[in-house]
Formats: structure tokens, C-alpha cells, sequence
């Protein structure tokens, strides 16, 4: 009963995704939330108010207009007690006028009124999820410490496939927990997370890098954030938006990213390498821009420093984990990796799997670590995952504490590697 005593307001807009609230609401009221149901007029068409009243064993507030029993205006008596408002499924059209102050029916006024904690679960069709006016809500939505959950990447409504779908009910569900019942399992601790790409110019003009988003570094900081720990994210070129309460140090290239983590190495506990950085780089780029002239061009390059190696070789009593992008041999290139850079977890997936990898809201990994344990991670979004990664490092810490230091030596932990 993990939201025991809590009352939560689910407010349920006009989404083909209506229905699935329905199973939601039962999932609150199993979890031992006391639940009400504002639905608007579209949410309506969907499914019918006495289908969630049934449920709720509440009525369901549709009407601004109408007064409660004690004669108090409804968008002001709703959220008083209520511990939550959550929005699933959350129109565009609802998160615009969200993000616009708008404020024209009952769900708006709510939104308006409530000093609660707001978690919106988005759905729609791909490409309108994808327009960047949709886009530009939500950024402001996530800048007022709205949360938002999903919205997940699947086969749509449309017939479409991509992002929009209504997140899963358990992941609604695990976010409506973070919210009420946040872990601060990492309270104390200092944890550094690299994320995205890095760009090593050839001219002012053009630069190499990788199919790294970012998205599951940044997914990592969040994560540990919200679990107590301060965290400082270096991250390199990405379109994302950082997590609310995260340091954040902007970088180009390898050679910048390396700086600026080997700087606020001495007080950091957590270091999680999730960026994906650029083996090589140009030997010598070019002051202007290089030209065509329609003949092949050799490039020399040179290595880049190996951050992650050269962490580990000076990590003390500091928890290191390595990320590994393969496309195949998983496990064995992931193991080899763990050894030789003194790493104590390391998540690898392949990233020729559908739904995994780079730019992918979701993700499948593989965690290994030192002590022989490797757990298989399904498809799961990226967040999920974060706390997957998250829970490894809070058991990690606990047997570090407990154990005599000469046996956390990386080299002493398993043989077999």
C-alpha cells in the first residue's frame, strides 16, 4: 500500500487514451490512494463519468459552475487535502492551455489554483507530440516543477509508430510514488553523470561526433536527484532540457569534457560515465573552413583521452560506473571493460535492438558488475532504467560500507574476470 492515506485528484482529458485511466484509477485506489476524478467535457465522450464514480466510490467533478455541499467554489474545495493532481492522459491541448495560464473549464482552474505537486502524462499522435509548440509547453511545463511520465514509444492510435502513447500504468504508477513517497536513498552522496556526445571539429564549420541524444545520462541526473543526492552533470551538445536541482557544466569536445570531470572529481563519490565520447579527433583542424575540391581527403586523428580509464585508476573508495554501446558480444566486451578500467558497474546494450540505444526514449541494458552478478534489464523507459542503474549503485554502497577495504580492491573482487 504504497500510497496509503494519500488523496490524489486524477483529472482525465479527451484522449483515446481515456480508457486506459480507468485501469489507473484502480491501480491508485489498490496502492491505497483515496481518489477523485475531474473529467472535461471531450474526457467524457470517451468514457462515461459513471464508470469512474463506480470505481472511485466518489462522484466525478465535471462542472465548474456547480457547488458542493458546503457551498465552496470546486476548483478551490478539490485540492484542498489532496496531496497530488495528476493529469493522464494529458492532451496537447490541455498542456497548452496549462502552459498559458488559460484557465476555462474545471481542470484548467484546478491546475491554476492547486499548490500541490502536478504530473501530467502526455498522449497523443507522433507528430503532434513532435511539433514544436507542443514541445515549447513542455519545457515550460518541466521549468514551473511540473513532472511529467512518458509519453511512451509505440504503435499509436493513428496506426502510427513512435512517441505519444499513454505511459504504461506502472510507470504512472512508479512516478506517482516518486512524487508522494520520494526515496532518498542517495542522500549524502555526490554523484557526477556524463551524458550526450562530443564534437571534435575538423574547421569552424563541421565537426565529428556520435548518434548519442543524451537521453539516458540526463535521464541518470534526474533520477539521483531526486533521491537525494546533489548531482553535477557535464554534458555535451544535446537539445535537452537539465533536471531541476542539477549542477550543469556545458562541453564540446573530449579534451573539455575530461577537464571539467577531472575538476570536480575530488568531491564526487558517484561517477556514472553515460556520455558518449569520441574516440578520436582530428589532428589538426583547420582555422576556415576546409573546401571541396572534389579529390579524397585523408584524415589523420588522434586518440582522445580515455576519461573513464583514467577515473578508475584513481577512484579510491568512489562507486565507478562505465556505460557500453556494442552491437554484439555483449556480455564478454562489457566484461573486458569492467576489468581493465577498475570499474564497479558497468551497463551495457546493444544498440542494433529496437527500442534501445541512441535517441530511443527507451532502452534495454545489461548490468554487470565485479562480483559476478549481471542482471538483464527489459525494454523500460530510460528513467526506469536510471533507477534500475541507481539501485545497483545504493546496493554497492552499502556493501562498501560494510566491508573491509582491502576486499573492495577491484582487483581482489573476482578472479574470474
Amino acid at each position: 500500500m504504497a500510497l496509503a492515506g494519500k488523496q490524489i485528484v486524477l483529472g482525465v482529458t479527451g484522449s483515446i487514451a481515456a480508457y486506459k485511466a480507468v485501469e489507473l484509477l484502480r491501480e491508485l485506489i489498490r496502492a491505497g490512494a483515496a481518489v477523485t476524478v475531474v473529467m472535461t467535457e471531450s474526457a467524457q465522450r470517451f468514457v462515461t463519468p459513471l464508470t469512474f464514480a463506480t470505481l472511485s466510490r466518489r462522484e466525478v467533478m465535471t462542472d465548474l459552475f456547480t457547488l458542493d455541499y458546503e457551498a465552496k467554489i470546486r476548483h478551490i474545495a478539490a485540492t484542498e487535502g489532496a496531496d497530488l493532481l495528476l493529469v493522464a492522459p494529458a492532451t496537447a491541448n490541455v498542456m497548452a492551455k496549462f502552459a498559458r495560464g488559460l484557465a476555462d473549464d474545471l481542470l484548467t482552474n484546478l491546475f491554476l489554483a492547486s499548490t500541490r505537486p502536478v504530473l501530467l502524462a502526455p498522449a497523443m499522435d507522433a507528430d503532434m507530440y513532435r511539433h514544436p509548440a507542443v514541445q515549447d509547453n513542455l519545457e515550460r511545463l518541466r521549468a514551473w516543477g511540473v513532472r511529467i511520465v512518458g509519453p511512451a514509444e509505440g504503435e499509436l492510435a493513428s496506426g502510427m509508430w513512435g512517441p505519444g502513447r499513454l505511459a504504461e500504468i506502472g510507470d504512472i504508477l512508479a512516478a506517482v510514488v516518486d512524487v508522494l513517497s520520494p526515496t532518498q536513498d542517495l542522500a549524502g552522496e555526490v554523484v557526477l553523470v556524463t551524458a550526450g556526445p562530443t564534437h571534435e571539429p575538423l574547421d569552424p564549420v563541421r565537426y565529428m561526433t556520435n548518434r548519442s541524444s543524451g537521453k539516458m545520462g540526463y535521464a541518470l541526473a534526474e533520477e539521483a536527484a531526486a533521491r537525494g543526492a546533489r548531482t553535477i552533470l557535464v554534458s555535451g551538445p544535446t537539445a535537452l532540457t537539465a533536471p531541476r536541482g542539477v549542477e550543469v557544466t556545458l562541453v564540446e569536445s573530449a579534451v573539455q569534457m575530461r577537464k571539467a570531470v577531472l575538476e570536480r572529481l575530488p568531491e564526487v563519490t558517484v561517477v556514472i560515465k553515460a556520455a558518449a565520447v569520441s574516440d578520436y579527433r582530428p589532428a589538426r583542424p583547420a582555422d576556415t573552413k576546409v573546401k571541396k575540391r572534389g579529390q579524397p581527403v585523408t584524415l589523420d586523428l588522434l586518440p582522445n583521452p580515455d576519461i573513464l580509464r583514467e577515473i578508475g585508476a584513481q577512484k579510491g573508495s568512489r562507486i565507478l560506473v562505465g556505460f557500453a554501446a556494442e552491437t554484439g558480444d555483449l556480455v564478454r566486451q562489457a566484461e573486458r571493460k569492467l576489468k581493465e578500467k577498475h570499474l564497479d558497474l558497468i551497463v551495457a546494450n546493444d544498440v542494433s535492438k529496437a527500442g534501445a540505444g541512441f535517441s530511443h526514449d527507451t532502452n534495454i541494458v545489461t548490468i554487470l558488475d565485479l562480483h559476478g552478478t549481471l542482471e538483464e534489464v527489459p525494454l523500460l523507459p530510460k528513467r526506469q532504467v536510471a533507477r534500475r542503474v541507481l539501485d545497483r549503485v545504493v546496493r554497492l554502497r552499502q556493501r562498501h560500507n560494510t566491508t573491509d577495504p582491502d576486499v573492495a580492491k577491484p582487483e581482489t573482487r573476482n578472479p574470474k574476470l
